[in-house]
């Protein structure tokens, strides 16, 4: 069905259209570290290493929830919680009523129109397996102004 986000809740998507959501930034594969005394939850520009940074996929998305341990299978019931969501993220826009981003794959047929509009980690991602966990902190940003 053409348009569906328009007429379906998140709650009546199907699984393929519930996916299709993805815009393929890679923004929600950036490892995050929490701070232990308010519990507010940072992006870093290091992405978790099943993220193949040029095309801001998963390398193994089948097996990412146990080939990633820190990967969050995004659902309707944890969404709200996940404030650390770009602003530009299908899922978050549409469960705040929000139209999709004008460059949104959906939008424009266009998997990359995401990187040429500049919304992507490609641009600045580096695999964790290049940084040593202690260093993290060093490597914290603010996604919500890309």
């Amino acid at each position: 069905m053409q348009n569906f986000w328009k007429v379906k809740t998140l709650e009546k998507m199907s699984p393929d259209e519930w996916e299709s959501l993805c815009d393929g930034c890679g923004l929600c594969c950036l490892v995050k570290i929490e701070d232990e005394d308010s519990g507010e939850v940072f992006n870093t520009s290091v992405s978790c290493r099943q993220l193949d940074i040029e095309s801001c996929r998963c390398r193994d998305y089948k097996n990412r929830l146990t080939a990633a341990p820190m990967c969050i299978q995004l659902t309707l019931e944890n969404l709200p919680e996940l404030n650390w969501l770009p602003e530009t993220c299908a899922y978050k826009r549409l469960y705040e009523s929000q139209p999709l981003p004008l460059w949104h794959p959906l939008l424009t047929g266009d998997k990359n129109a995401v990187h040429e509009a500049g919304f992507s980690a490609k641009w600045f991602a580096q695999s964790e397996e290049y940084i040593h966990p202690d260093q993290l902190v060093e490597f914290v940003i603010s996604i919500g102004k890309l």
